[in-house]
């Protein structure tokens, strides 16, 4: 097997495996950079792909292959509402972000499972009849090279994660509601005395990292798991959180720290079909992606300057 066979093999699987990460990494992305700690992405991704799988399996016998498309915008919403929990408690009621956080993680994992047993009279729900799977671009995936590697077998999913990464990027750099929505993660009081809401900022920082993060627990259930469970979600959103730090709290830099990252989950399914990599056992190849997460966050968390104000409630303001 030639090198360009075994980058064939790697790259569109990284990308499929990365689209969820970058969804939810750039949800941090909002939260975090208006001063609100979010570690409950873990939480709102594994909600979001419970509600994306039930409500593909709601829709799929009336809208078709549309269904999974139409369960990724409902998850979206309902993880808007429900990271509304953090907002409340870390925002309004200035509780600890982190406790905060982790308490929505234990929260959306009960629910979830509940609520499946209620629906479902079992421990997860049945398998989606349609899934968002792997494409071809037309044209493009006929370049020599290129073509194989970026653009064949890669879900439409992946090139939308990319492509929100520079819309979110100009959204938070280039235009009004960026400026304020770092400026209250900086100096939330400088802000305040512009004129600016922080509190309303805030909320529609953590409520637009509901959003995404339920956007890419539904794309990790729809295309990769196809079924929800207890273990659908283990760990993914813990990544993305690590991916957005090691990106350095930039839109750019967390979808390439979440690209890593899925080129290390990528490795665990891959792996048996590449020379020397197909002799490392499997128990390796499953924990190398978050191996990988201490040491980049070891070796550069130090040299990442978070939003000043991060993790600090507002006092002061009450609009």
């Amino acid at each position: 097997m030639s090198f360009l066979d075994v980058l064939i093999i790697i790259i569109p699987a990284a990308l499929y495996s990365a689209a969820p990460l970058i969804f939810t990494a750039l949800g941090g992305v909002f939260s975090e950079k208006s001063g609100v700690v979010n570690i409950g992405l873990e939480g709102l991704m594994m909600f979001g792909a419970f509600t994306g799988i039930v409500s593909t399996l709601l829709l799929q016998d009336s809208l078709g292959a549309w269904a999974p498309w139409v369960s990724i915008l409902i998850a979206a919403g309902v993880c808007a509402i429900f990271s509304l929990i953090h907002a409340v408690a870390s925002i309004t009621l200035k509780a600890d972000q982190v406790v905060s956080g982790v308490a929505l993680n234990f929260l959306a994992g009960g629910l979830s499972i509940f609520l499946i047993k209620k629906i479902f009279g079992k421990g997860q729900t049945d398998f989606i009849q349609f899934r968002i799977d792997k494409t071809s671009i037309p044209v493009l995936s006929d370049i020599p090279v290129i073509g194989k590697l970026f653009f064949s077998n890669v879900p439409v999913t992946s090139y939308l994660a990319i492509l929100l990464a520079f819309v979110v990027w100009y959204i938070i750099y280039k235009t009004p509601f960026g400026l304020r929505l770092r400026s209250v993660g900086e100096h939330p009081m400088a802000a305040d005395t512009m004129g600016i809401k922080v509190i309303r900022m805030r909320y529609v920082g953590v409520m637009l990292s509901g959003v995404l993060a339920g956007i890419g627990g539904a794309v990790y259930a729809i295309s990769i798991a196809t079924n929800f469970s207890a273990g659908t979600i283990s760990g993914q959103g813990f990544l993305a959180l690590a991916a957005m730090i090691f990106g350095k709290w930039h839109p750019i830099g967390a979808m390439g720290a979440a690209l890593f990252f899925g080129l290390a989950q990528s490795l665990s399914i891959t792996g048996a079909q590449i020379p020397v990599i197909q002799d490392i056992p499997t128990v390796i190849l499953t924990i190398a992606p978050y191996v990988l997460t201490i040491l980049a966050l070891a070796g550069f968390v130090g040299r990442a300057e978070a939003p000043k104000a991060l993790g600090t409630p507002y006092e002061k303001g009450k609009r």
